[in-house]
């Protein structure tokens, strides 16, 4: 019964402090758009322009 005392104010502090972070996530607007991330993977991205130099075409230094 003694050990009651020291978990039912722990477990009703976690809470506390699970709805608060809720909260202020809520506030801070983290679930104000779940549908694009999941969406963003399926958009192409558009090509990279080609590099005027690769690591196969370049020359190597001259000494001298």
């Amino acid at each position: 019964m003694s050990a009651l005392y020291i978990v039912l104010p722990l477990a009703l502090l976690i809470v506390g402090v699970a709805v608060a972070l809720f909260i202020w996530a809520v506030r801070r607007g983290q679930f104000d758009d779940l549908d694009t991330p999941a969406r963003r993977m399926l958009i192409d991205d558009e090509p990279l322009p080609p590099s005027r130099s690769s690591r196969n075409d370049v020359d190597p230094p001259t000494v001298g």
